[in-house]
């Protein structure tokens, strides 16, 4: 697994594009919770100034190659979607789509996020993201987010309403680093004093 010696990198995909989306405000907060740490750099993906191809058009185009890139250089993702007819987001699919074969996620640990209006949450979202990311190869992170009535969690200028719903939203950055500093970066760095000849 690739990731900076000076740092983690993340990379936040937002799977809606539609303006003054909700999925983007509650990914705001988790983005806005990495940043409180000086060796994290966060890059957001937003897919609509991305122009991705549909399946089996133009895997060669010039956006699908640099969405790869960034995700291949990524050390952990996020995957934000909003529930749509109880699953998650074509957008959100068609980057997936758009990751090549193997996936550029394979091997990737990866937090999710859902947002919905109704009272269940984006709990059907997440458990079809989840079986979509496990089945190409990325590492599905336990304790996704989902919010409810996010409506009502978040104004119109993008503020979070409920501060409990904000502590939950800001947990997706914890437990990724949380997985990241246990799991990920000790076997990269070991990986490298063996390189180096350091033991």
């Amino acid at each position: 697994m690739e990731h900076p010696p000076d740092g983690i990198r993340i990379v936040a995909v937002n799977g809606s594009v539609r303006p003054r989306n909700y999925t983007g405000m509650a990914l705001a907060l988790v983005v806005d919770e990495f940043k409180k740490e000086a060796q994290i750099t966060v890059t957001v993906i937003d897919p609509a100034s991305l122009n991705l191809p549909f399946p089996g058009t133009d895997p060669g185009s010039e956006s699908t190659r640099a969405l790869q890139e960034k995700i291949k250089g990524a050390t952990g993702l996020i995957l934000a979607t909003p529930e749509y007819h109880g699953s998650f987001s074509s957008v959100m699919k068609l980057v997936i789509e758009n990751l090549g074969f193997p996936s550029a996620l394979s091997a990737k640990p990866v937090a999710m996020l859902g947002v919905a209006a109704g009272s269940i949450g984006a709990i059907k979202s997440l458990e079809h993201l989840r079986g979509v990311c496990s089945h190409i190869g990325a590492i599905v992170l336990p304790l996704p987010v989902s919010v409810a009535n996010v409506q009502k969690v978040f104004d119109s200028e993008g503020h979070c309403l409920d501060p409990s719903a904000e502590k939950l939203i800001r947990s997706v950055a914890s437990n990724l680093l949380n997985y990241l500093r246990h799991h990920v970066c000790p076997a990269v760095t070991l990986e490298r004093i063996l390189r180096a000849g350091g033991i």
